[in-house]
């Protein structure tokens, strides 16, 4: 029964708790509503003796604290946990298995999901509650190893509350960046001291460090934002008041951006006294479930949420936490949350829907959610496509960073001593008086590092392009602005057609993005221009290049000014500036 546990510090410290546990002195588990509560108390009383208490809550559990709490009947224990003498070092990374896998899938209809949203505006309409949170599965079939997936997924979703439970019945793989509560206890007849900090508010990240500024700061800003935050503050003022000092309940932190690899967040942190006496049930019972995951009023909104969502959710959105010796208790909201049985996987995704959301805005948010999934499901490896020529390797400098950004947005291990020594131990194997060469250049989660070789064909320029025949809809994609093994969504648009070199993509705004294998040059009114990076392409060295040298500048170039384009070029780091002549769509 392997758990572990990575939680940050949630008061911005350094006391990361990075550990593992294994071989429980006993488990405790609650079946039935009535053993939940006798449960945290044992929680408690084994914490004071010294042992480390480690489980989770299903969102099930919810009416053992409060029986209007409306849920489906549980598909697995209402509550579990752990109890160990110690916590352990967290293990030695295992080697990556490129067999893990995920192929996920919707359960939800887009018609079914406008119907709910409908039934839920007019219910907030009717004055029966202000906001609910929306959720729904997606299912899976899963091979491999549940260990390296759940490492994948904290790649694609650091510095939160993740934890692995392996309890025999399944595996929980939880990168929840939500923090549920921190509550420290008071000794004797003193205060404790509880911190809440919900989640509400959520926006894509850019395509450029500007666009990645603008849209967090238009998410912010944004009223509907702003109240689904404040209206979340208010319930858990509300709910911390029940079992806090007096006027201790405050909001030092309002409206704060969170930034994680695939989307902004915005968070606000509720602090509280809580009272001399208050055991970690009375926690449960004023907080449970998190008003994150359920909506206001809560009473009214787990009623609706029960008739629209047909499945329980298990242990996404209950919450997954350890319990340290001496009481101080650290639980997440297990939202970013995998089970694993067998083959079959779940994770949830959902939103807070208020008045003013908009069933095409709250499905795309949605799909912005589900980002770290897609990034965890497959193995894939950083990628640069070098020049070597006469012993140089061309824009190595240029190359190398693009390879650091890359790394660092993904969590990869970056050592460039590593990369030299693999190029250089390619080069010493060609001769460099003779042929160009192509080099591809793999780097893997681990830093592990690989220079493949082939001999470069020259083009005979001008080459064909086409313009693609649809949309390409990837351009938010992380896989779109960095360059990995991960290109399916551009083999999609590769040209069928052997006359054709190319396919030129732009975006569902039709703008002009790139092409499938480099970036694209048009020459407007006399000058030469290039996509600008937020309508959403790869930022190609060869392009880099071009722009610091001033033969080219950004532009948001759309389809019809197509007809206007004097002259056309294919642009990348491997061939350089070829000469291209743009067709119509060709399918055969």
């Amino acid at each position: 029964m392997q758990v572990l546990i990575d939680f940050c510090d949630p008061h911005g410290g350094g006391s990361t708790l990075r550990c593992a546990f294994d071989a429980p002195l006993q488990t405790l588990v609650a079946q039935t509503l009535a053993e939940v509560k006798p449960l945290l108390d044992q929680v408690s009383a084994l914490s004071q003796q010294g042992f480390w208490c480690v489980g989770y809550l299903r969102y099930e559990a919810a009416p053992a604290f409060d029986a209007a709490l409306a849920v489906h009947q549980a598909d697995g224990p209402l509550a579990w946990f752990g109890v160990y003498p110690q916590a352990l070092p967290w293990p030695d990374e295992t080697s990556a298995q490129e067999t893990t896998q995920v192929s996920w899938r919707n359960t939800l209809s887009r018609a079914d999901f406008e119907a709910h949203m409908a039934h839920i505006h007019q219910a907030i309409a009717a004055g029966e509650f202000y906001q609910v949170n929306y959720t729904a599965p997606l299912t899976g079939e899963f091979t491999g190893s549940p260990l390296e997936l759940f490492s994948r997924l904290q790649r694609a979703q650091p510095q939160g509350y993740a934890a692995y439970f392996d309890t025999g019945l399944e595996q929980l793989l939880s990168v929840s960046p939500e923090l549920f509560f921190d509550w420290q206890p008071g000794a004797d007849r003193h205060s404790g001291q509880i911190l809440t900090r919900p989640m509400k508010g959520t926006a894509p990240r850019g395509n450029s460090p500007a666009e990645d500024a603008a849209l967090a700061q238009a998410m912010q800003a944004s009223p509907k934002e702003r109240a689904e935050n404040v209206m979340i503050v208010d319930l858990l003022r509300n709910d911390l008041s029940r079992i806090a000092e007096p006027f201790s309940v405050k909001v030092p932190e309002l409206f704060k951006v969170q930034t994680l690899p695939t989307v902004f967040q915005m968070v606000s942190d509720v602090t509280a006294h809580t009272r001399p006496g208050i055991r970690l049930t009375d926690v449960f019972t004023a907080l449970f479930p998190c008003g994150s995951i359920t909506g206001a009023p809560k009473v009214q909104a787990m009623r609706t949420l029960q008739t629209l969502e047909p499945e329980p959710r298990g242990v996404y959105c209950g919450t997954i936490g350890v319990v340290r010796p001496g009481g101080h208790a650290t639980f997440n909201v297990a939202i970013r949350t995998v089970t694993l049985r067998g083959p079959a996987a779940r994770c949830g995704i959902g939103s807070g829907i208020t008045f003013d959301a908009s069933a095409a805005a709250e499905w795309q948010e949605w799909q912005h959610k589900r980002a770290f999934l897609d990034r965890a499901s497959t193995g894939f490896e950083l990628l640069e496509t070098l020049r070597l020529e006469r012993g140089e390797f061309i824009n190595l400098i240029a190359h190398l960073a693009r390879l650091k950004r890359a790394a660092r947005h993904f969590g990869y291990v970056f050592d460039e001593n590593s990369i030299q020594a693999a190029l250089q131990a390619l080069r010493a194997e060609v001769d460099t008086d003779h042929n160009v060469w192509r080099v591809r250049l793999l780097l893997a989660a681990n830093g592990q590092v690989q220079a493949e070789k082939f001999i470069h064909n020259q083009l005979l320029a001008p080459v064909l392009i086409a313009q693609a025949a649809t949309p390409f809809e990837a351009t938010k994609s992380e896989f779109t602005r960095f360059k990995t093994t991960r290109r399916a969504h551009y083999e999609a648009f590769a040209p069928t057609n052997p006359e054709v070199f190319d396919t030129l993509l732009y975006n569902v705004q039709g703008e002009l993005t790139e092409c499938t294998r480099g970036n694209i040059a048009l020459k407007l009114d006399g000058q030469w221009l290039t996509p600008a990076l937020h309508c959403g392409l790869l930022d190609g060295v060869g392009r880099e290049m071009a722009l610091q040298q001033g033969r080219l500048r950004e532009a948001v170039i759309r389809l019809e000014d197509l007809p206007r384009v004097q002259a056309v070029a294919f642009v990348n780091s491997l061939r350089g500036w070829v000469q291209a002549r743009l067709i119509t769509p060709i399918t055969s």
